[in-house]
């Protein structure tokens, strides 16, 4: 028989709340070697990142990856480290945070929100446990990623159902698996490329850079790569692009298998051949800024660039915790809680802590000893 966790002492008439969980990728604890290593077993031991047989994948990360990878990933990171830590953890704090203001300020009762990371800490356990005290009976997840793939956006579903299967008491819940076509979305993330047009002048290109996944996804039915076509399609559109003055292209590709093409260094390089003299790279994959961005574009990139024979690569900045940014997260949360209690504006906190105490005290007659 399976064993079920329990609050750690349930009372009849407990307040409830709405939970709200926010997902990013992960990061290292520290840019370390030992710090590096713990965080690429854990991410590259997930079968939905990679699709090889376990017992042969487990040989080569543990025979070969994880003896060779970490110390060279950890001097990666020392680049882009700061004082206060991992750029990709403090941003996503500062989304979260930025969305619990919000959210209070905007719903009725009480709403408790969550930062959890699919790989390293604050760990997904760690956060729907920290709701699930805070009395949450109504949870939503909204995973960082705009654009739905296999290997993030279900990694994520099957982490925070595989916690909450070990509760007594499941909760509601709801999940956002994409939000790549969303107005508010692209509207944020046309208003940010035009910023840093009017601060620091414009390209004469503009590529765009998304995360790659192996080719073989696409053919197996993830949508990845069409959402990530039609995101960069419509921010275009808003910036009244024509056709010729930007590119998709996909980054970060590892090992030998054929991934989503143009490859982004790849693209880089023949741009850098053909003259272009000023490149401008954003990458609306990311919600946050994070080694791929800041290290791999910003740094290795543009190094490629220049080169190839190209001038100045300028990347542009994801939009972290930007307000309108975090206006359309907030929204997006409210949409999707649409129907349960706290979006209404009839409920009143204090008119649910009124019958909550009423029943409580039903319980202790019929005998409850709390």
């Amino acid at each position: 028989m399976p064993t079920f966790q329990s609050t750690p002492q349930y009372e009849h008439g407990l307040p409830e709340s709405l939970g709200v969980l926010l997902v990013n990728l992960g990061t290292p604890d520290a840019p370390t070697t030992a710090a590096v290593r713990r965080y690429l077993k854990q991410f590259l031991s997930d079968p939905r990142v990679i699709e090889v047989p376990r017992p042969l994948w487990w040989i080569i990360l543990n025979g070969y990856i994880l003896r060779v990878r970490p110390a060279r990933s950890a001097k990666v990171y020392q680049k882009i480290w700061t004082e206060f830590g991992s750029p990709l953890l403090l941003h996503s704090r500062d989304i979260s945070d930025a969305i619990a203001q919000q959210l209070t300020a905007r719903i009725s009762g009480t709403v408790n929100v969550e930062l959890g990371m699919s790989y390293g800490e604050p760990s997904i356990p760690a956060a729907l446990g920290r709701l699930q005290a805070q009395g949450a009976r109504r949870i939503v997840c909204l995973p960082l990623y705009p654009q739905y793939s296999g290997t993030t956006t279900a990694s994520v579903f099957e982490a925070v159902t595989a916690e909450m299967q070990s509760w007594r008491w499941v909760p509601e819940f709801r999940f956002i698996s994409h939000y790549h076509d969303s107005r508010g979305y692209i509207a944020a993330q046309a208003q940010n490329i035009r910023e840093h047009w009017e601060q620091h002048g414009r390209g004469e290109k503009l590529l765009f850079s998304f995360h790659g996944v192996p080719r073989e996804t696409l053919l197996k039915g993830d949508p990845y790569h069409c959402q990530c076509q039609k995101t960069a399609r419509l921010i275009a559109e808003s910036l009244e692009l024509a056709n010729e003055d930007w590119v998709v292209t996909f980054q970060s590709r590892v090992g030998r298998a054929e991934w989503l093409r143009p490859y982004t260094d790849e693209t880089v390089a023949e741009l850098g051949r053909q003259g272009v003299g000023r490149l401008d790279v954003v990458c609306p994959g990311f919600a946050a800024d994070c080694l791929e961005t800041l290290e791999e574009i910003a740094m290795q990139n543009a190094e490629i660039f220049s080169a190839a024979g190209g001038g100045s690569l300028n990347y542009i900045a994801a939009l972290n915790a930007r307000d309108d940014h975090v206006a359309f997260l907030t929204r997006l949360i409210e949409r999707h809680i649409s129907g349960w209690p706290e979006s209404s504006p009839d409920w009143s906190a204090s008119d649910v802590a009124r019958e909550q105490d009423k029943s409580r005290q039903r319980a202790l007659a019929m005998g409850a000893s709390s």
